[in-house]
């Protein structure tokens, strides 16, 4: 109980910590969110000016203007968006399940098939196949994120025509009449850009992980009492490499959320990517506010299932807990 105590109140620091920075930076910028909205061949009157001014909080002090958004958040109100003259809550909802569907299936893939490759370059060290994945995992780890994806548009999209160009459901087609084949056939390109970029990491690292395994004694002791390369890895191998292959995969949350933002924007999915720039841009601050608690939610709900997971993948860990106690 004083576990989960202090996880929800280490939860509430690091989400009132990263608001007071991300105000204050939002505050240092020169962006000024009326004239943004209004655009620059805008012909309002200055009473106008003043009037959205006023209606947007701008002409209090800022202390006064966070502590207000901080009152409102606290009651589940994280206020209205200056650029789309809707509820944040609503705007957010909607676009963090289309990020999060991204996210979890870009996540899963590359964890999944970067961990089959580093136990398969590990297993024939030296040979053709390891050097192929090593060279194949250095390059996808050396591309930048936006430039891969603008290539993967071009050719699967715009040259083969396998998938549609961007957007993350069909253009003139009512929320309830798009099916769910519309949605993932929408999701599948950018879902693959993310993942296979996420590949390299975890491939190279298991791959690094098991042949340390396999160059062990006790390898060599299985080896002799006459155990086949791929027995020992299954019943030894992937135990041992388990481990550091989550808390890979779950520290690169973050990292994922970060690629998603570029990957939306470049394939125009309709997520907290494509939210984000323009709250950025524009200076809309309560939107921003939300999308970045939003985001640390993510990553710390995912450092969380990895603490979680830890004791069940190691009994050690687990029983080291209850040594401590």
């Amino acid at each position: 109980m004083k576990k989960i105590i202090w996880q929800i109140a280490k939860l509430f620091f690091l989400l009132f910590a990263i608001s007071i920075i991300t105000f204050l930076l939002m505050k240092l910028t020169p962006i000024n969110p009326v004239s943004s909205y209004l655009g620059a061949d805008s012909n309002v009157t200055q009473e106008q000016y003043d009037y959205l001014v006023k209606v947007w909080g701008l002409d209090q002090p800022s202390i006064v203007q966070y502590f207000n958004w901080v009152k409102g958040a606290l009651t589940g109100n994280m206020g209205d968006s200056f650029i789309y003259n809707k509820p944040v809550s609503e705007l957010i909802s909607k676009a963090a399940s289309n990020t999060f569907m991204l996210m979890l299936t870009s996540w899963l893939l590359s964890g999944i098939i970067g961990f089959i490759l580093g136990i398969v370059a590990a297993a024939y060290h030296g040979r053709v196949i390891d050097q192929i994945i090593q060279k194949i995992s250095y390059l996808f780890a050396s591309m930048p994120t936006f430039w891969f994806a603008i290539l993967m548009l071009m050719f699967f999209a715009v040259k083969l025509g396998w998938f549609p160009v961007g957007m993350s459901a069909p253009i003139g087609v009512i929320e309830k009449d798009i099916s769910l084949w519309n949605r993932i056939h929408h999701m599948i390109l950018p879902a693959m850009t993310l993942s296979i970029l996420g590949i390299s990491k975890i491939a190279l690292h298991t791959r690094e992980k098991l042949i340390d395994v396999l160059n062990s004694e006790y390898f060599l002791y299985s080896k002799v009492n006459g155990e086949k390369l791929w027995e020992f890895i299954r019943k030894h191998g992937i135990r041992n490499i388990l481990l550091p292959a989550v808390t890979i995969q779950f520290a690169s949350i973050s990292e994922l959320f970060g690629g998603s933002v570029l990957v939306e924007n470049v394939f125009s999915y309709a997520g907290l990517g494509n939210i984000t720039k323009i709250a950025g841009v524009k200076g809309d601050m309560p939107l921003l506010l939300a999308i970045t608690l939003v985001s640390a939610i993510f990553v710390f709900v995912g450092n969380l299932c990895a603490n979680i997971l830890y004791p069940i993948i190691d009994p050690r860990i687990r029983e080291g807990m209850y040594n401590d106690r």
